[in-house]
């Protein structure tokens, strides 16, 4: 087909219907053209029902007019806005070029929507129904919208580059005969990612993306039921926040974008964000982020914070939500409790995590070997250190010394150095289990006497208790002097504190001789004394050093 003239006539052999000449004449003046009937019901694109010819263009006619379009008149700028049509066969633009901006709203296409290796300024589809959108290694220099549609068939995005926005807001994505309903492996978008109150039925992959603003999901519902993960985004990198929560009045401000509005603001009266109450009026419904299936993370750099937040998962016992590896200045973990399944933190590095205790599932089902974090907050209600404890053991089947020391180091850097005593005397005791029985038995008598060193008050009180002991033994039973006419004046007290006090000295312990058990007796307060004191010593050092 040869080129239109400058003239701007559409090609003689094309024969335009009623309905394609309005559109050719619309793109020319840049200005709208509407195929409405005016009743939701015909209007809906996910309706079967008769378009009739007078709403009906051929997707060759719409690939014309952006590839080769014809000039636009005096004074305006050429442009395709269609509304309310019905779209006949393939729009296939894979590989061309496309200057003008175009939007399509409320259409229905027969055939899927082709763009691989094309170059477009702005695309927006909104509240169509499409297919299948197949748009791998597609450039654009602005936005790539398609919120409300219906994708029966798959998403594909692999190796796309987005200039500005990409948005998915309430569109619903099927997998048709493929497993994965989005596949946008490799995805880089330049600014804000929004797929908020998405539906898919298939595998959302994204391994490998880039988001150079945020990444939202509010209230979005992630179903995969064929296969192991509903959400497979490892190695991802968001420069902001990543946000996997409820869709409610806190996030609508997330759920539109001021470029265009037409189109792509998120509509309050909505069924999905309003119902009825009793009195006639409305009230909002909080939308919760559901994903039915395993949800991998692994390796995602997350600039600001990655936020999982009320979310509901649903998975299988072989599945897991892991998060292994991943970077982020600040975590917010507050799902629903799963059932079923693995939620593994191993190798993350978080400087502060804000979470909850009933978030985070027991039975051996967590997996922390190797994560880091500075500052442990708890989101909501009391997350003491006994219960903090209790994560830890449910995180460990096995003893593994990192998980205590990694709490204990938290609590001693905000200067709690109390709570990080009791957590490495819970790691000693954790220890002792694995222990053969001698070790056991030796591991029991230090935590019964000086709580493994940790509790400096219970040895100081040992201490105190042997001093009155010996005292009142060697008061009862004094020993004989070793130089009778050099002997000090006796003082049971003096004598079983030289005893029990390594090093200090007050000269009674050299001047008196005893003999038999009391002198096995002695031998035992000065080992005694070396344990204590030097327990009650290290305990001493610890406070001042922390004042």
């Amino acid at each position: 087909m040869s080129e239109p003239a400058d003239s701007g006539e559409p090609p003689a052999g094309l024969r335009l219907t009623t309905a394609e000449w309005g559109l050719w004449q619309a793109f020319r003046n840049g200005t709208e053209h509407d195929l409405r009937h005016g009743e939701a019901e015909l209007d809906d694109p996910n309706g079967d029902h008769n378009w009739g010819p007078e709403r009906t263009v051929r997707a060759r006619v719409i690939a014309l007019l952006l590839l080769h379009g014809p000039p636009p008149l005096l004074g305006r700028v050429a442009s395709l806005h269609l509304v309310g049509a019905y779209v006949t066969g393939c729009l296939d633009l894979a590989g061309g070029s496309v200057e003008p901006y175009f939007e399509l709203r409320q259409c229905r296409f027969e055939a899927e929507v082709r763009m691989p290796e094309a170059r477009v300024n702005t695309a927006r589809f909104v509240d169509c129904y499409l297919p299948r959108f197949e748009g791998a290694r597609l450039t654009t220099e602005g936005d790539l919208h398609l919120p409300r549609c219906s994708i029966p068939e798959g998403v594909k995005l692999t190796d796309a580059s987005i200039g500005t926005d990409l948005l998915l807001n309430e569109a619903t994505v099927g997998s048709g005969r493929r497993t994965r309903a989005i596949a946008a492996d490799g995805i880089s978008v330049s600014q804000e990612f929004q797929a908020s109150l998405l539906v898919t039925d298939g595998q959302v992959s994204m391994r490998g993306a880039s988001v150079g603003s945020s990444l939202h999901m509010f209230g979005s519902v992630l179903r995969n039921p064929r296969g192991r993960y509903a959400l497979y985004a490892p190695q991802m990198t968001v420069e902001q926040v990543a946000s996997f929560a409820d869709a409610g009045r806190g996030s609508a401000p997330h759920l539109y974008t001021a470029t265009p509005p037409t189109g792509t603001s998120f509509d309050y009266a909505h069924p999905a964000g309003l119902r009825p109450d009793a009195g006639g009026g409305a009230r909002w419904r909080t939308k919760h982020f559901q994903c039915t299936g395993g949800m991998v993370l692994d390796d995602g750099r997350f600039g600001s914070s990655l936020v999982i937040e009320n979310a509901r998962l649903e998975m299988q016992r072989d599945q897991e939500l892991s998060l292994r590896r991943i970077s982020t200045p600040e975590l917010t973990f507050t799902p629903q409790l799963p059932e079923r399944g693995l939620v593994v933190l191993s190798g993350a590095s978080v400087e502060k995590l804000m979470d909850r205790a009933s978030s985070w599932p027991g039975d051996h089902r967590l997996w922390m070997a190797g994560f880091t974090y500075q500052h442990a907050i708890p989101k909501e209600g009391h997350f003491n250190v006994r219960e903090r404890l209790q994560w830890v053991n449910a995180a460990t089947a096995e003893y593994a010394p990192e998980p205590y020391e990694q709490l204990a180091a938290m609590y001693r850097n905000s200067g709690d150095d109390t709570n990080a005593r009791l957590v490495l005397l819970a790691k000693q005791r954790r220890r002792r289990e694995t222990l053969p029985l001698p070790g056991k038995l030796w591991g029991v008598l230090q935590d019964w006497t000086v709580a493994y060193g940790y509790r400096p008050a219970q040895a100081a009180l040992w201490m105190a208790l042997l001093w009155l002991s010996g005292a009142l033994l060697f008061e009862a039973h004094r020993p004989p002097a070793l130089k009778g006419d050099e002997a000090p004046h006796w003082n049971s007290v003096l004598y079983t504190l030289d005893l029990l006090l390594p090093v200090i000295t007050f000269g009674q312990d050299t001047a008196w001789d005893p003999a038999g058990g009391y002198q096995w007796i002695a031998a035992g307060m000065i080992m005694a004394g070396w344990v204590l004191a030097t327990t009650v010593a290290a305990g001493a050092t610890r406070l001042l050093r922390r004042q």
